[in-house]
């Protein structure tokens, strides 16, 4: 296997111009929305070129400490993600899907670091922290598919709720319908991909690793343990969330109280 290609920063930039693509397809088009592209576009450059410095310096350190503190923050912001582009507004709904978060990821990080791969040491932040980066990058848009389609739900089907209140349902079983609706929502994406990977699809873990010069196979137990994990986080992430934002957002009289962004 040839070991890893370096790409010098000229040849990135210079492949960086086929940017002006899609630019100027959104241009074409009148989508309005090269302003906002090219804001992400910058901040992905600044972001994915600080965290490039700042990764380098953990790998080098390695503190125990250091990563538990980066996997917190990967956790508290994820969070923060999932509930703003839901359009929702509350802090007990923040709480409740860092909570699903956590509970999901901390236990399958230890299972495969102490269990699986067992780096040495068990906490090597070379797989640590991109371990952790990829159950939450693919947990994130299931939760947020999750809840926006449960307070959707509420809205779109009130009286459906509201007639099975009436028919002596408690507020959980009323809502029961429309948590099933949420889960299998949030699922299909990765059910999908797990059912076409390795022949529509090459997973980005895989492809990286077989670029890096790994031998194809153990790029494909890498990826066997990746998609599992993915798939576990996702379904308790979102029973957690689900269930907690049910919690928190029942009144006692089984309405909602729950803030929607407009």
């Amino acid at each position: 296997m040839q070991a890893s290609i370096d790409i010098s920063w000229p040849q990135l930039g210079l492949f960086a111009s086929l940017l002006l693509i899609p630019l100027f397809i959104n241009a074409h088009f009148k989508l309005g929305i090269n302003k906002s592209t090219i804001i992400s576009l910058l901040r992905m450059l600044v972001q994915l070129f600080l965290l490039g410095l700042y990764l380098e310096y953990i790998f080098a350190l390695d503190s125990i400490a250091l990563n538990i503190t980066w996997v917190i923050l990967m956790i508290a912001m994820g969070s923060y993600s999932v509930i703003s582009k839901s359009d929702l507004s509350s802090r007990k709904l923040l709480m409740a899907n860092a909570l699903a978060l956590s509970c999901a990821l901390l236990p399958l990080l230890l299972v495969m670091s102490l269990l699986v791969i067992q780096p040495s040491p068990r906490y090597n932040a070379q797989y640590m922290i991109p371990l952790a980066g990829m159950l939450l990058g693919n947990s994130l848009s299931g939760n947020i598919v999750a809840l926006q389609t449960l307070f959707d739900a509420f809205k779109q089907r009130q009286d459906e709720y509201e007639a099975a209140i009436a028919l002596g349902a408690s507020p959980y079983q009323a809502s029961f319908p429309f948590l099933q609706q949420a889960m299998k929502k949030a699922q299909a994406p990765i059910l999908a991909s797990m059912a076409t990977t390795g022949i529509v699809t090459l997973p980005g873990m895989m492809t990286g690793q077989i670029l890096g010069g790994v031998t194809p196979m153990v790029a494909i137990k890498y990826q066997l343990l990746i998609l599992i994990a993915i798939f576990v986080m996702l379904s308790v992430s979102l029973s957690i969330t689900l269930l907690l934002s049910l919690r928190y957002s029942l009144a006692n009289n089984g309405l909602i109280k729950i803030k929607l962004n407009s």
